[in-house]
């Protein structure tokens, strides 16, 4: 497996509110990371570099291959554990009340992918030339969307697009949806956030990603439309390319 992280400040934001990360582990699985953060002053700073820390530790203290099962349940209890350091956090630091932030992390193997959801970044797939999201919007329009009462066409222009109905690190505790699908040689992995997705539809992402070139190059020319279309927020990207021999989940 190939790998990259990317992140951009955008055209108009003072400062970087999105965090991530590609690690890859002692066995050969890669974990990839994309935060969105969110809050008052520079909450969603902390909010963002807060998960990307945490789930990275929790990370390196694994040895052995996952199997799917285990993926997921390990997903699950991470993001779930740091959920509540976010939330302890805000509690105790006046100054990061009410922070919060996306999170999408999947974990990679040769046979399969395992990933995680909380809020509106996305995760996709790109496989034999489609590329589709995996991913579900936990938002307010997403919701609207998936109930039948608006159309993707109007999710996109809707005023209260932004409202989020989950966030790490603003409750307690968190529902985390976690899936795992297979993939095969050839196969991308997209983690992105909003800032991206914002300004350019699938079939754009797609365009770029079905090149084929070098995912650094990949991860350049989606950062310069998303900046080329207005590049109002942080652009955020994680891309992990499969590149062994093709298997399939079992």
């Amino acid at each position: 497996m190939e790998g990259i992280f990317r992140t951009d400040i955008g055209k108009l934001r003072a400062h970087n509110e999105d965090n991530g990360a590609i690690s890859e582990g002692e066995v050969g699985q890669m974990l990839a990371l994309v935060a969105d953060g969110m809050g008052g002053h520079q909450a969603g700073d902390v909010a963002s570099e807060m998960a990307k820390e945490a789930m990275l530790k929790h990370w390196q203290e694994i040895s052995g291959h996952f199997t799917p099962k285990e993926a997921e349940k390990w997903l699950l209890e991470t993001v779930s554990k740091v959920n509540k350091e976010l939330f302890s956090y805000s509690q105790s630091h006046p100054q990061c009340e009410g922070m919060g932030t996306t999170l999408v992390a999947a974990l990679c193997s040769d046979e399969f992918v395992t990933y995680s959801n909380v809020g509106d970044s996305r995760v996709y797939l790109y496989e034999e030339e489609v590329l589709r999201q995996l991913s579900d919007d936990h938002s307010l329009v997403g919701e609207l969307v998936r109930k039948g009462q608006l159309s993707e066409e109007e999710a996109e222009h809707h005023p209260r697009k932004n409202v989020l109905l989950r966030a790490l690190g603003t409750e307690e505790t968190i529902e985390v949806d976690v899936e795992t699908v297979g993939w095969k040689n050839g196969s991308v992995l997209l983690l992105c956030s909003d800032g991206l997705t914002n300004k350019l539809s699938d079939q754009d992402i797609q365009s770029q990603i079905a090149t084929n070139q070098p995912l650094e190059t990949v991860a350049e020319k989606l950062v310069e439309q998303a900046n080329d279309n207005g590049g109002e927020d942080n652009i955020t990207i994680s891309l992990v390319r499969h590149e062994t021999k093709d298997v399939s989940l079992s």
